[in-house]
């Protein structure tokens, strides 16, 4: 069994700054591609940023030089740095990561939180 569990997220004005982890626990192999997912009620879940075993990063234009997704492989832990935060991150954030386990490979969700931008 493999698990993924999120922390941070809240409440912040636009312009602010907000910060999530990710910490992946359980039985594996390895970790592959970690990912951090958004999505407003009614919409699809959308990609935010990824970040692979080998250290590629991966964001969404729409918010593409204002996140950071950095990585501690030690820990298995990702992190999403959030700054220039508009009205339009509002959003349940996801984390998402690829396990290679025995027998296979596994793909979880986290349990999602809550990001709210707003004055």
């Amino acid at each position: 069994q493999v698990n993924l569990v999120e922390s941070g997220g809240g409440l912040a004005q636009p312009g602010g700054s907000l910060s999530l982890s990710c910490r992946a626990s359980g039985r594996f192999a390895r970790v592959l591609t970690m990912a951090w997912h958004r999505q407003v009620s009614g919409n699809e879940r959308e990609l935010v940023a990824s970040i692979s075993s080998t250290g590629d990063e991966n964001y969404s234009d729409s918010v593409k030089g204002r996140f950071t997704i950095s990585r501690n492989y030690a820990q298995n832990t990702i992190t999403l740095q959030m700054n220039s935060l508009k009205p339009e991150d509002t959003a349940v954030y996801y984390c998402k990561a690829e396990f290679l386990v025995l027998g296979g490979r596994l793909s979880p969700w986290g349990q999602g939180t809550q990001v709210t931008v707003s004055s």
